[in-house]
């Protein structure tokens, strides 16, 4: 059996936790790789550095070292701690070097090389581990086992089939071999061998590309957590975990609120069917929920109910969406530009009605007027919403779902801004003022899915 198995940056976010991982990888018997993401807060440490112009690259790498070397202290044997204090020297002299640069001259694609130095740290640092435990495991970059990614700074996709060529070539001998190759998430390399990083929480999307590529039975993504929740627990004390789950189920889920799985990463394992698990670093012995092609869960009609808050709800007027067809395209296209996520989607005769973080509404609506002109008529902007997003099996083929999921917002004295129904037959989207979401969430997963 070959297996991926990640770590997030909470799972190796300190001197305890990499241990804890330690203990995880080398007590499985598969085949495997690992793949990690940057310690805890060291992504933050190397973006907030970018951000200050008075900051030094000196402290910088002393803090770095420092929180690394203690991440190995009392673990490794002296001769691997003289080795790995070696390398981790020069990994951190190659950042020095860039963040000088980078003050010489910033720019974006350096910019992506300086923040995913962490995952670099990291990658050694847990493959130190892991030899201490017996394995005869080796850092690779990203670099080095030719993840291919092409696309804007900070926001690449992975080539999935030239990454596929690559990883088969460079780590498959590895792995026959018996060696454990442990990787860097969260960014791959355009043709010039210049990293471009995937967007924050990537290292999942990374895992899975990996899991595409080499055709393995099995990825783990070991989190902080035990899996997708029937709802958040913070605000449901009664959710439990959902032990299994369809692709579809938690690609929506990820997407509209979850924070358990990054959303792009249950694409590459779709396409292969491959089997995932979402599993707590902290509570190993825990089920977890297992990802695969899974429908017809039962009676239940609900699975599981996520929220996502800090949105607004962006109307656009105009007579021309429904004659000038291509207006409507025009208008989506200005949107997404720069990245901005839209979430939800409505038209009428005269009216555009997106759904987008409330953080980029005053970027779009400059870039709606520039591409509208003088078709549009009206531009109105209702803030302080929050998206709801119910997700069951065949909800869109179950006759009444909606009727029974509205009256059960109304018990909840919230009123619905926007509906974004049969796009999906797995997942109702609606949005309601934030002020009222908790208690929809609350009220919904107390109706559908109960204690």
């Amino acid at each position: 059996m070959l297996k991926i198995m990640k770590f997030g940056g909470t799972s190796v976010g300190s001197r305890e936790a990499m241990e804890r991982v330690a203990n995880i990888v080398s007590m499985d018997p598969s085949k495997k790789v690992v793949v990690v993401s940057a310690m805890s807060g060291v992504t933050n440490m190397l973006i907030a550095w970018m951000m200050d112009k008075t900051a030094t690259s000196g402290k910088l790498a002393k803090d770095l070292r420092e929180k690394h070397m203690t991440a190995v202290k009392g673990h490794l044997p002296n001769n691997y701690v003289i080795s790995y204090s070696s390398q981790l020297d020069a990994k951190i002299q190659g950042l020095t070097e860039r963040l000088e640069k980078y003050r010489r001259n910033p720019d974006p694609v350096l910019q992506d090389t300086i923040a995913s130095w962490g995952e670099r740290l990291s990658s050694l640092t847990m493959a130190f581990l892991l030899r201490g435990k017996g394995l005869d495991a080796v850092s690779m970059s990203s670099e080095e086992a030719g993840i291919v990614a092409n696309g804007p700074p900070g926001n690449g996709s992975a080539d999935l089939e030239a990454t596929s060529k690559n990883l088969k070539h460079r780590l498959l001998p590895l792995i026959e071999s018996g060696k454990v190759p442990v990787l860097t998430g969260y960014y791959g390399c355009e043709a010039n061998l210049k990293p471009l990083t995937f967007g924050r929480g990537g290292s999942d999307y990374s895992a899975s590309v990996i899991a595409y590529g080499l055709d393995v039975d099995c990825l783990e993504i070991w989190t902080d957590v035990d899996g997708f929740m029937s709802a958040d627990p913070r605000i449901v004390k009664s959710a439990r975990t959902i032990k299994e789950m369809d692709y579809g189920e938690a690609g929506e889920l990820a997407y509209f609120g979850a924070r358990v799985l990054h959303p792009r990463s249950i694409e590459p394992v779709r396409r292969k069917h491959i089997k995932t698990l979402v599993k707590n670093t902290f509570n190993p012995e825990g089920t977890g929920t297992t990802i695969h092609n899974l429908r017809s869960h039962g009676k239940d009609l609900l699975r599981s109910v996520a929220m996502k808050s800090d949105l607004s709800i962006v109307k656009i007027y105009s007579s021309e969406i429904v004659y000038y067809p291509r207006f409507v395209s025009i208008l989506l296209n200005s949107i997404s530009d720069n990245g901005v996520n839209t979430y939800a989607i409505s038209t009428s005769l005269s009216t555009l009605a997106v759904v987008i973080p409330s953080s980029d509404v005053q970027q779009v609506l400059k870039r709606i007027n520039e591409a509208g002109g003088n078709r549009i008529e009206k531009l109105m902007v209702k803030d302080k919403v929050s998206l709801i997003c119910a997700v069951g099996d065949n909800m869109i083929d179950v006759r009444g779902v909606a009727a029974k999921i509205f009256s059960a917002v109304d018990q909840a004295e919230a009123n619905v801004e926007l509906i974004s129904e049969g796009a999906s037959d797995i997942a109702l989207n609606f949005v309601v003022p934030t002020d009222r979401a908790v208690e929809v969430v609350k009220k919904l997963h107390e109706s559908f899915i109960g204690d």
